[in-house]
């Protein structure tokens, strides 16, 4: 994990294997810890040949590997230094030693520009229980006051969102976040505490290389994997392969818009015009879904766009696509057409599959609530379901003109639903 995260933000990782577990997605099954002269020599070779412009530890097992990793970094004046205290495991195993508590607070921790540890780890260090953010600012103090400049304290273990605290020279930052993925995901703190110490490497401030370190880890756990049968892994490639999916988007949009311009399927173009829609895979915002800047409209018997291709083009069709992704996550296209007796007719004789809402049945604080109409709809008209169907439509209302929404699993489904509809018009 240390090593793809840091990769991935673009360091150059070296190891010192301090030692061996046999562990997998379920628990640690034993450890074996290295010779101390085989770390030594480890450390030495690397510090003799590079300059490190960071370094963090993780699980040091022992008294005198604790001991040794402090001498080799203070005579090399190691720099940016991150202290990640590994002390146990997810499952409960023990990953350092209870007599190299002392040590670890002792040698290393004076040495640190920053040390992460999660709530259990920094009850041992601090000597006391957190179970609230009051509690949470006074362990952070005392870790502090056991040598390091500052401590950043995860609080994931605390009912609610997760919310983790910087303590430093100017005080206390608070990193607010979100739960997302998996409940039980496992390498958070080795991604987060090597994100850190990678964004320390290249420049950032503390500060914000904290807050970077933040939004990397919540990505990887949002894209988390079940590679065994225990717990899911935390991703660090997530947020590069979430990047990497944009351009197969982008050109799916293209292609199916070819599609559509080719045929003469302007009748099915409302007053408002109307947009064609891809998330990203996992998407859970508009700027993760892409449509067409300034919409679709009707051009003589076809169809025109009106600018290019990009990710949150269609906010109203993208929160179409959001919801329809709870209920299935691979619908993750949608188009808008224009509502009529004869288009859900064709519909019907295409085969298609349809669900309705109806716009006076919305509660008052929904239609007072910008961008909320739309998500609320979809969802009523999801209600009870088991399937996505191919068509969500309501009569409109006050103000509002009635539609219909195509949906489908990629762009090129819901263009074929569309030339389905334009092909049974006249039955």
């Amino acid at each position: 994990m240390d090593l793809e995260t840091i990769t991935v933000l673009g360091g150059h990782g070296v190891s010192v294997i301090t030692a061996l577990t046999a562990q997998n997605t379920q628990g640690v099954r034993g450890v074996e810890p290295v010779r101390i002269g085989f770390i030594e020599e480890q450390l030495e070779a690397i510090l003799e040949d590079m300059t490190p412009s960071a370094a963090k530890t993780g699980m040091l097992w022992g008294k005198e590997v604790v001991e040794v990793v402090s001498l080799k970094l203070r005579e090399h004046n190691v720099r940016n230094l991150v202290v990640d205290p590994v002390m146990v495991a997810k499952g409960g195993e023990r990953l350092l030693k209870e007599e190299a508590s002392e040590a670890l607070v002792r040698e290393l921790l004076p040495l640190a520009e920053v040390v992460t540890p999660n709530l259990p780890e920094a009850e041992i260090l601090a000597g006391m229980q957190i179970r609230c953010r009051e509690e949470m600012t006074e362990a952070a103090r005392r870790i502090r006051d056991l040598g390091p400049r500052a401590v950043l304290l995860k609080g994931g273990h605390l009912e609610g969102d997760p919310v983790d605290l910087l303590l430093d020279e100017e005080g206390e930052l608070w990193l607010e976040g979100r739960r997302t993925g998996p409940q039980d995901v496992h390498g958070t703190g080795c991604v987060f505490s090597s994100a850190l110490a990678t964004f320390l490497a290249r420049g950032l401030g503390l500060r914000e290389a904290a807050q970077r370190a933040k939004a990397f880890v919540s990505e990887g756990i949002r894209g988390a994997k079940a590679p065994g049968k225990g717990r899911f892994t935390v991703d660090p490639f997530f947020p590069v392969e979430r990047e990497l999916a944009r351009w197969p988007v982008v050109e799916a949009l293209r292609r199916a818009y070819s599609r559509l311009r080719s045929a003469e399927v302007g009748w099915l173009i409302p007053e408002v015009g109307s947009n064609l829609v891809y998330a990203m895979p996992g998407a859970r915002s508009p700027e993760e879904v892409a449509g067409f800047e300034g919409r679709l409209v009707r051009l003589g018997r076809g169809v025109a766009r009106v600018g290019e291709v990009s990710f949150g083009a269609s906010r109203h069709m993208a929160s179409v696509v959001l919801e329809a992704m709870k209920k299935d996550p691979s619908f993750r296209s949608a188009m808008n057409v224009k509502f009529g007796e004869e288009v859900l007719e064709a519909a019907s004789r295409a085969g298609l599959t349809m669900a309705s809402f109806r716009r006076e049945e919305e509660p008052v604080e929904i239609r007072e609530r910008e961008g909320a109409t739309l998500p609320w709809g979809v969802g009523r008209a999801l209600e009870g379901r088991s399937d996505v169907p191919d068509l969500v439509y309501d009569r409109g209302g006050w103000g509002k003109e009635p539609m219909v929404r195509v949906l489908g699993r990629t762009p090129d489904d819901v263009v074929e639903k569309v030339l389905e509809i334009h092909r049974r018009r006249d039955g």
